[in-house]
């Protein structure tokens, strides 16, 4: 497939240290790594080994992004940590890296997902789509303060 010309080219991996992670780095020069991860200590545990295996192969973890952090609800605003809460914190601080950002569940994210809409474009002003246009910012800031080239993991 032709790409043309890219400023970014991000690859969405499978979580952990497996083989499409280091067939990936040991074919394509990687410019960096998001480490993605929920709250919970397993998912959490698993962040870490991945972290630490791009360590170990040279590839720089650029920050760590928690997913499904919080619901916040649409009605009252208050905030839910359905899934504990604070393991991406903890993970970034671990590996003294940023946090990049906290990503909230939001209910219309899959069925717009489904549909081929970005949450950003349909519901730009709802706490999931500022967390990622947030994130968006907090990437690309990172990656040229580090003069990262593509592509970028995540995984």
């Amino acid at each position: 497939m032709e790409w043309g010309q890219l400023d970014y080219f991000l690859v969405d991996m499978p979580p952990g240290t497996g083989d499409a992670q280091l067939s990936l780095v040991q074919s394509v020069q990687v410019g960096g790594a998001i480490i993605v991860t929920t709250p919970q200590e397993v998912a959490v545990g698993d962040a870490l080994r991945g972290a630490k295996m791009f360590e170990k192969v040279g590839v720089p973890v650029l920050g760590i992004v928690e997913n499904m952090s919080y619901f916040q609800c649409s009605h009252c605003g208050e905030r839910t940590a359905i899934f504990a809460s604070g393991g991406g914190r903890r993970l970034a601080d671990e590996l003294g890296i940023p946090l990049l950002a906290e990503i909230p569940l939001q209910e219309r994210v899959q069925e717009l997902c489904e549909s081929g809409l970005p949450v950003v474009l349909a519901e730009p002003n709802t706490p999931v789509a500022r967390a990622f246009a947030g994130l968006a910012a907090e990437v690309l800031e990172r990656s040229a303060a580090a003069a990262v080239r593509l592509p970028i993991i995540a995984s």
